[in-house]
């Protein structure tokens, strides 16, 4: 043992005379190569490279380091036993980061790779600003090549959804022709929205064939974008579906108010400045502007204009006060589906309206809205979420009576959702005044609806015919001025008996069911003769010549009362 230790002494003895003697005779430069010369001859028999990813490269950030960091951060908390913790700025989430000097290992597309977090102290800064931070990735040579580049690009794009849902969201509204933000906490997600749970599932699955899609779309070639039209009664959560869109994906709302926009190039560049992974909102959209026809309709029955210097606006065919919104259905269908719509990607367009019969086909044609979702009245596997929501109990918490009368009501009530949720949220602390007076409810409900079934039926024929006679007496009045106060006395008596008539019969209505009840509800029966007569009498008057001009005393304005 004694002599083993005598030899050793004596190596390092010999080792150290050598370096000595080494320095003395050799100059630095040499020295340098032949070391760098022995690490590259070392490095031939080694089977792994190495790669550096400095926090800095000079004066800059190197964005891939952090990147690095928030990727290692999703998965190194239930493999490390040694983690540092850091919260970012306007981030809801912990972020955890490797120790220093510590590894960690990971596999992408099968092939496995090592991660090591290294520190060390500049020495001409002692301070803890004068750390150098790097991130050391070990990779085997025969794997170097078909998987670095895509293995980093694979990194960065697990960065982005991260900070994506680790800040907070926002809400845009235009403004002035820009957007303003402000912070979007809408707690709406889908587990809460009350519809059914198979429709729900079928609209997520399609929200993430969506996001991941991005070759499926450069494939195709089609813009990256997928428009959703929301339609049904009001208060069936068409606003919550579209806040549990932006929840579940992490995306910011753009709500666009079409009444503030004024030009169609006005409209571009708002769009131009939505940023990509977005969710662009018009809501109730055959409100906003007049989009439910074409213009051409509009002009088609429009007189021929002529430049008269001497006559006033109103009489050259229009004046300043006529058009203030200057959107026109092209501009939007620009806006939604043509060349400017791909100037960036990962966008969802959502339209939302009460009544889709009143929308032009071509904002409703695939390409535009490519998923229709009706957002119907609530039913019963709604219902139940109702209740989970507001009162915590399930399906199976209720009575076996008390469910089956909510099933079996709930169907004939045509409720929605939003009225649903008024009984609850009054008495949420109160489990079965809350159930039996949402019972009660839904049962008027429902009888109120097999009583005025048919009339409501009638109702809404009434509804549609009028809006027919309303736009033919739009047409009349689009005339020359020569017959203009003509027709608009005639249009003016008309309006007043057919609402003279109308009063009539709601007098007689009421006398006959002894109650408001009906008027109430806004269910008056209007007699098929007076429609017609009063169609015909718009017909005549649309009827009347461009060039015709109407003389005599017949036809004065106090003659016609």
């Amino acid at each position: 043992m004694k002599g083993s230790w005598t030899s050793l002494a004596s190596l390092l003895g010999t080792l150290a005379f050598c370096q000595t003697l080494l320095r003395a005779v050799l100059p630095p430069e040499l020295r340098s190569a032949s070391l760098g010369f022995l690490k590259q001859a070392l490095g031939c028999c080694n089977s792994y490279c190495h790669f550096e990813i400095a926090e800095t490269e000079g004066v800059n950030t190197n964005e891939l380091y952090g990147a690095v960091q928030l990727y290692l951060s999703s998965f190194v908390s239930v493999s490390c036993s040694r983690l540092s913790l850091s919260r970012a700025r306007n981030s809801s989430s912990t972020t955890f980061v490797l120790s220093n000097n510590d590894c960690i290992a990971d596999v992408f597309d099968g092939v496995a790779v090592q991660w090591e977090h290294v520190v060390t102290q500049r020495q001409s800064q002692p301070s803890s600003k004068g750390e150098k931070r790097v991130f050391t990735l070990r990779i085997r040579k025969c794997d170097r090549d078909r998987i670095l580049d895509s293995y980093l690009d694979y990194i960065m794009d697990k960065a982005n959804d991260i900070r994506r849902k680790n800040r907070e969201r926002l809400l845009y509204t235009n403004s002035h022709g820009g957007w303003r933000p402000v912070p979007f906490k809408h707690p709406s997600t889908f587990d809460t929205l009350a519809m059914d749970p198979e429709r729900k599932r079928g609209i997520m699955e399609d929200l993430r064939d969506f996001v991941a899609g991005k070759a499926f779309y450069q494939r195709t070639g089609r813009a990256w974008k997928r428009g959703y039209l929301l339609y049904g009664p009001p208060g069936t959560g068409k606003s919550s579906m579209i806040a549990a869109m932006a929840n579940f994906l992490g995306y910011d709302i753009y709500d666009l108010e079409l009444t503030k926009v004024h030009s169609n190039s006005e409209l571009r560049e708002l769009f131009m400045q939505t940023s990509s992974k977005s969710i662009i909102v018009i809501e109730d959209i055959d409100c906003s502007v007049n989009l439910s026809k074409r213009l051409k309709a509009q002009q088609a029955t429009a007189p021929r204009s002529y430049c008269d210097p001497g006559a006033p606006d109103a009489a050259r065919g229009g004046s300043k006060d006529r058009n203030n919104n200057t959107i026109t259905l092209s501009g939007l269908l620009n806006f939604t589906d043509g060349l400017w719509s791909c100037c960036g990607s990962e966008r969802i367009f959502v339209f939302t309206t009460n009544h889709i019969e009143k929308l032009d086909p071509a904002l409703l044609r695939s390409g535009r809205m490519d998923m229709h979702i009706y957002m119907s009245y609530c039913s019963y596997p709604a219902l139940k979420i109702l209740l989970r929501n507001y009162l915590g109990c399930e399906g199976n918490d209720l009575s076996e009576a008390a469910a089956s009368d909510l099933q079996e009501t709930v169907e004939r009530a045509k409720i929605t959702p939003a009225d649903i949720s008024e009984v609850l949220i009054k008495n949420w602390r109160n489990k079965e005044k809350a159930v039996s007076e949402l019972l009660a409810v839904l049962k008027a409900r429902a009888e109120r609806n097999e009583k005025y079934g048919g009339m409501r039926e009638e109702r809404e024929l009434n509804r549609v015919e009028e809006e027919e006679e309303e736009e033919q007496e739009k047409r009349a009045l689009e005339i020359p001025k020569e017959v203009r106060t003509v027709t608009t006395i005639l249009a003016r008596k008309l309006r007043l008996m057919k609402r003279k008539r109308q009063n009539e019969m709601e007098n007689k209505l009421m006398a006959r069911n002894g109650s408001a009840e009906a008027l109430e509800h806004g269910l008056v029966r209007v007699p098929s003769g007076v429609r017609q007569g009063y169609k015909e009498m718009v017909q005549f008057i649309s009827s009347v010549p461009p060039n015709l001009v109407i003389e005599g005393p017949v036809f004065a304005a106090g003659s016609i009362h």
